[in-house]
């Protein structure tokens, strides 16, 4: 509650220097789970989305002038009720754009019952589920993480690399989980290794005991958790160690995160797995610039301040905050051709744009966008080490 009011604070005083420079502000709605299973994420998330609003502030707003406001708002990340009252509250309160949502149920239910009904984009930088690829949403969505059909396909990949040939593999119970373990298990048995058994797990449970007997009963080299890590993955990692089932995890993009290893402990060393990432002079350049504000490199914190760059690219190459005008804008700001913008050099890109001119946009992930607003994307592959998340290869 604290952050928030603190941001909220924050925001009045970006709303009160629009005003006095004869502009009104163009609110950008930051909606993500502040509370429930990835909360731990969602912090570093928001602050990545307003260190882009702050950079592009202190270099004259967009449109002529306008300051940037952010509101952030909750999704509990599995509370579609709570996300889509959220959401229409943000609407409401005069957004222009969402940064969001970050689960992927929450960000279907906001996409189907409040964006496309109010004609809303939506840049989500951590939903990852395959059916948000084939939602008709009417050219209103789009999201810089990729798709959880290529982690899975990553994920088989690192899995055969070292030699697992079989796998147990639980999932939480909604569209993120179930996606997720679709992908992993088709594309893992592609590539000739066994899946022994899928099963669901409930997030908020005190005792997963019987989960894991019968992930235990079935058997692997492996324990493949794909889930959240401040919930039910972190009671499915410990009820695994405290049975002696596993003593090794294999941690899909839900799962990464400091918590993680910082909750279950050195017990933990040795686990691998992946997040949606890249290296290179995008995600330096950004870590330089938040300092020790907040780790850049948290999950989806590059795809958050890459959110809040597109959308403010968008409009000033559209010349309008209007959703209805600038959406078709996104594409074009974010690929080639044009002249290659990174983390704290969004006034130079904005620049290019009032001269005519055309940028394509990198950012901190690396940003690509194909087919109807899908991150091409690329990896991270983790191994916790010492108590912490190493990223040793990029993919």
């Amino acid at each position: 509650m604290k952050k928030l009011l603190l941001a909220s604070a924050a925001s009045a005083l970006v709303a009160g220097s629009a005003f006095a420079g004869g502009h009104s502000p163009i609110k950008l709605g930051v909606l993500l789970g502040y509370t429930g299973p990835i909360e731990s994420l969602t912090g570093p998330m928001a602050d990545g989305a307003e260190l882009a609003i702050n950079e592009v502030n202190e270099a004259g707003g967009i449109l002529d002038g306008a300051m940037v406001e952010a509101m952030r708002a909750d999704t509990g990340c599995i509370d579609n009720g709570l996300a889509t009252s959220n959401a229409e509250r943000l609407i409401a309160d005069g957004i222009a754009g969402l940064i969001g949502g970050d689960c992927s149920g929450v960000t279907g239910a906001v996409l189907a019952n409040v964006a496309i009904p109010n004609g809303m984009v939506m840049i989500s930088p951590s939903a990852t589920s395959p059916a948000l690829s084939t939602v008709e949403d009417n050219g209103l969505f789009f999201r810089t993480a990729p798709s959880d059909a290529r982690e899975g396909q990553v994920m088989a990949e690192i899995l055969q690399e070292r030699g697992i040939g079989s796998i147990a593999l639980t999932y939480t119970n909604n569209d993120y989980g179930k996606g997720l373990a679709d992908a992993i298990e088709s594309s893992f048995t592609a590539l000739g290794g066994e899946v022994t058994i899928v099963t669901a797990h409930e997030d908020g449970k005190a005792d997963y005991s019987a989960e894991i007997a019968e992930l235990d009963a079935a058997g692997g080299d492996l324990l493949v958790v794909a889930g959240y890590l401040d919930q039910g993955g972190l009671g499915i990692i410990q009820a695994s160690l405290d049975a002696g089932a596993w003593d090794q995890f294999g941690l899909p993009g839900g799962m990464i995160g400091d918590s993680l290893p910082a909750n279950v402990g050195p017990d933990l060393n040795g686990s691998f797995g992946q997040i949606a990432g890249s290296g290179g002079d995008g995600i330096e350049k950004l870590t330089m610039m938040a300092g020790d504000a907040f780790d850049a490199t948290s999950p989806y914190t590059p795809e958050s301040y890459d959110a809040a760059a597109l959308f403010m690219f968008a409009m000033e190459a559209a010349g309008s905050a209007d959703p209805a005008v600038y959406a078709e804008k996104i594409l074009e700001v974010a690929n080639a051709p044009g002249e290659q913008i990174l983390p704290g050099e969004l006034a130079k890109g904005l620049e290019i744009l009032r001269a005519g001119g055309d940028i394509d946009y990198v950012g901190g992930s690396a940003v690509e966008l194909v087919g109807p607003g899908e991150a091409a994307g690329s990896y991270r592959e983790i191994e916790v080490t010492d108590g912490e998340n190493k990223t040793v290869n990029f993919r």
